[in-house]
Order: C-alpha cells, then structure tokens, then sequence
C-alpha cells in the first residue's frame, strides 16, 4: 500500500459517516461484495482508479479491496473531491491521492501516483489515467489487464485512440451498459444536474426558459426534469436524428445563436468544447445562468465569457458573476465543471448502486479474462449487464418472467409459421 496524499487526516470520522449512509443504500453493491468477499477475485492485483472521491466512490474502493486489491485512487475533479472521505479511505487502508480543489499540477501529481502502485487493472472517468499510461507513463503499460471507462467523454477519446492503433489494453465501454446509459445518464444525470443548480443558486426553475445543448441521454435526463420542475425548455443538437426525437418529445428545437436570446439557464450535456461561446454571449439576457453537465470544463468557453466582461466575483459559493462590457451580467456555476459533482453530491446514491456494481463486476471479468481480450474499445458482457439488472430488481422485490424453452426455439428460428 502506497502512502497517501490527502488533506486533512483527522476527518475520517466524518467520512466514515457518509460511506455507512451509501452502504445502507446500495443494496446491488452489497450483493457483489459478499460473493467478492467469497472469492477473493483481485487476490494478488492492483486496481488504479481516477474518479470523483466521495462517498459512493469511496463505497466501490472498499468493496474491491474486500475482493482482495490494493488499490490506489486520485480523483477526476478537483471540486468534486471530498477530503473527509479522502480521509476515511485512508484509514481504511485505500491509497487515495486527491483533496478539494487541487491545482492542475497537483493534479497529475496525483495521475502519476496512481500509475507508481503498478496497477493491473484501471477504472478511469474521462479517459486521463488511461491516456497517461499511454504517454508519459508507458513504463507502467506492460502489467495492465484491461480496464473499464465510466463516461461519454472517455469512451469518445478511448475510440480515438482505437482508431489510431495506439489502445494498449482492452477497455470496457461500461458508460455504454444498458444498465448504466439508460439510468445513470439518464435518471443520474437529469436529478443530479437540477440538484446542483437549484442547491447553488436557490432560484425558481418554474416560469423559466431552459436551453439544454445535446439531446443523449444525459440531455434527454435534464430536458425531462426542467420540464417537470415547470420550465419551458429548448433542445440545440447537431444530430438530426436526436433533434427530431427532442422535438417529438414535445421540446422546442433551435441553434443555440436563436436560444441564447431567450434562455433564463443554459445546461450543456454534449462532451464536446465551445457549445456557448463568445457570439453567444453577446445576445443572452441580463442574470442568465450557466452550467455544464458534461464532463470537461470545456463545453462553456470561459476564455470568451472572461473577454467579454469588464469585472467577475464570486457572488454566492460556486456562482461566479461575470459583468459584460454592456452592463448585463451573467452566472457560472461551479467554473464550468461538472455542476451535479462539483456543487452537490453526484448522482443519487441507488443510482451509482448499478453504475458501480456493472464497474466491480467489470473488474471481476477483466481479472479473468483481460489477457485474452483484443485491445479495443469492447461492450459490457450482456450477462454481467443482466446480472445487475436482476440483483436490482431482486433488491427491490421485484420478479420477472424467463423465456420458455418453447419460446426461446421460437425466437432464435425462422422456420416457424
């Protein structure tokens, strides 16, 4: 076990309390960690993971050490960090290097610590740790099994990478799990995302126009929850085929230079960089609101909001007012980071119970089988897909029908009348 890089020490007993809030909550989770406790899965392997460290992270860190790992996290954001868990962790016997707020250069201080325990197998949530490994920390390439990505973003780059021969390793595309894109982006995100503005800004969403940028299913999540808060929303996309669905989901449709001129808050969910930009700006209404439930702080270009303003101060926690040359000012939630993460809790917690059950089953896999797999961006295996899905609706009290022999000879021919 590596030492750790962490805060303040003496909050562990705070960050104690939030991890027995999640367990008590996380009834998938709990199921997958007493047949690790079983098995011993990890007996012998290191596990490195980049994500936000809070309670529920902090939950999947201890369930795969009770699997047998070491294992080493930093986390993906500095405003998502909580050092009261980071503490907790460290106490526990889980090498964390991450504290709130972190420069960019403490940041890949900590990357880089990760990669120094050697892991087998990465979990990784935006696709940094992996990119590292596969830049500077080649060194540190040659044990890994395989790992698993958490998020559009990372999936996105991973597939670049695939693209251009250079993936080392193979890389469950976990984000792209039914059980994960249908719930956790989705329910996750469209809670999550409202939670984290409505928390920071203590404003009405009712009576408002909400422009949500990219109809995937994180923007389908927040498109969903502004309406049922009351606010006319607006859908921009650049796909067709997302456009059409967002307007026969009942959502108005227009390029972003037509939204900007009517939109009260402005949620970007696409992963990609400049989605509101300089131009933009020019046209918003005095006190709009800007957030970003995309992954990077990339998707609000700050560079321009900071050109275009003659003053900014920090007006409320994690609401930054920009004053425009004009006079009209604007609001930045959370720098522009992910604004669920970074100014609340994340996701709720039943939610990250699947997302991070599909991640330790995942691992489970990848530690059996990652040097039989090719290096590429691969799917989520459709039984451990299936296998959260059951232990969920078990969980919950739930039973369901299985398919008759009779039934499925039915289906898997085309012989029948």
């Amino acid at each position: 076990m590596a030492a750790s890089l962490i805060r303040n020490p003496d909050l562990a007993k705070d960050g104690k309390q939030k991890l027995e809030w999640v367990r008590h909550h996380m009834p998938v989770l709990n199921q997958v960690r007493q047949s690790f406790e079983q098995v011993k899965p990890f007996q012998g392997l290191r596990i490195g993971m980049c994500l936000h460290v809070e309670a529920k992270t902090a939950y999947l860190a201890e369930v795969l050490k009770s699997g047998g790992a070491e294992v080493a996290l930093c986390g993906s954001n500095p405003l998502s960090t909580q050092d009261d868990v980071c503490a907790a962790l460290a106490d526990l016997g889980i090498s964390v290097f991450a504290w709130h707020g972190c420069t960019l250069e403490e940041y890949s201080l900590f990357l880089h610590k990760v990669l120094d325990t050697r892991p087998q197998l990465i979990i990784d949530d935006g696709g940094d740790l992996v990119h590292l490994l596969h830049t500077e920390r080649r060194d540190a390439l040659e044990e890994v099994l395989g790992g698993a990505e958490e998020t559009t973003t990372g999936i996105l780059r991973l597939k670049a990478m695939e693209r251009d021969g250079v993936l080392a390793f193979p890389m469950l595309a976990v984000n792209n799990a039914r059980s994960k894109h249908l719930f956790d982006n989705r329910y996750g995100t469209g809670q999550s995302t409202w939670d984290g503005i409505i928390r920071t800004t203590n404003l009405a969403v009712c009576g408002k126009t909400v422009v949500v940028a990219g109809y995937g299913w994180c923007g389908r999540g927040v498109a969903l929850r502004g309406r049922g808060l009351g606010a006319r929303v607006v859908v921009v996309e650049v796909d067709p085929i997302k456009a059409m669905e967002a307007l026969m989901d009942g959502f108005e449709v227009m390029p972003m230079a037509e939204a900007a001129k009517v939109g009260d808050i402005f949620i970007t969910t696409t992963g990609c960089i400049n989605v509101i930009h300089g131009e933009h700006y020019a046209l918003m209404k005095d006190g709009a609101i800007l957030a970003n439930a995309g992954h990077f702080d990339v998707e609000i270009n700050k560079k321009d909001l900071e050109a275009a303003s003659r003053s900014r101060r920090l007006v409320r926690r994690n609401v930054e007012e920009f004053e425009l040359k004009d006079g009209r000012r604007l609001y930045l939630l959370a720098e522009g980071r992910l604004v669920n993460i970074a100014a609340a809790d994340g996701h709720p917690v039943e939610i990250m119970d699947l997302s991070f059950s599909l991640q330790a089953l995942c691992m489970e896999y990848l530690a059996k089988e990652g040097r039989n797999l090719p290096s590429k961006v691969l799917p989520v295996p459709e039984e451990i897909d299936n296998r959260v899905a059951l232990l969920w609706l078990k969980s919950v009290g739930v039973e369901i029908d299985t398919l008759t022999p009779e039934q499925e000879d039915y289906l898997s021919s085309w012989r029948h009348d």
